[in-house]
């Protein structure tokens, strides 16, 4: 086992007995949404695309106080970083605040049946509005410091950090 894989763990479990303090004030959300990625650098390769729209699925745990835990699931679609197939990106955030939030999150890539040799990380700041009771957007921008050079052998020259802006619609209960 890869040992940023013990730290995320490690990370997650201490934010979480910090915010879990208000139990019975605790709700957990699930939803859905979108990002366009955007890399920062140019690339002049065929086959690797500099910006597009990627899928989240998405998990919150959080209470009434500032820290809120979430999992994100990003799907990417053919020709992200050069990649054959459909990619995946599992991402784990600590986020601090309510309607006006940021937070640190750490995550990789998985492709053509394996993960990336180095994980990436994210710096988020975003908005969360309760639009209907239990019902809320989540409108976020994204600064990812990333390496694509190990993801496969296509862009193993490729060294760029991604912007990304997203929307997302969770569900509370």
């Amino acid at each position: 086992m890869k040992r940023w894989y013990i730290l995320a763990l490690a990370v997650a479990l201490v934010s979480l007995s910090l915010s879990s303090g208000a139990s019975a004030e605790a709700n957990t959300r699930i939803g859905a949404g979108v990002h366009y990625w955007k890399t920062l650098d140019k690339i002049d390769l065929k086959n690797v695309d500099e910006n597009g729209l990627s899928w989240i699925v998405s998990f919150q745990y959080g209470s009434e106080s500032l820290l809120k835990l979430q999992a994100d699931l990003e799907i990417f679609p053919k020709r992200f970083a050069g990649m054959e197939h459909v990619s995946y990106a599992p991402c784990a955030f600590v986020l601090a605040g309510h309607a006006i939030y940021g937070g640190l999150g750490i995550g990789t890539y998985y492709s053509d049946g394996k993960f990336a040799d180095k994980p990436f990380y994210v710096l988020r700041a975003g908005v969360d509005l309760e639009l209907l009771p239990s019902i809320y957007l989540d409108i976020n921008a994204n600064y990812r410091w990333e390496n694509w050079k190990k993801l496969n052998k296509v862009v193993k020259d490729i060294d760029t950090n991604t912007v990304t802006l997203g929307a997302a619609i969770r569900l509370a209960w």
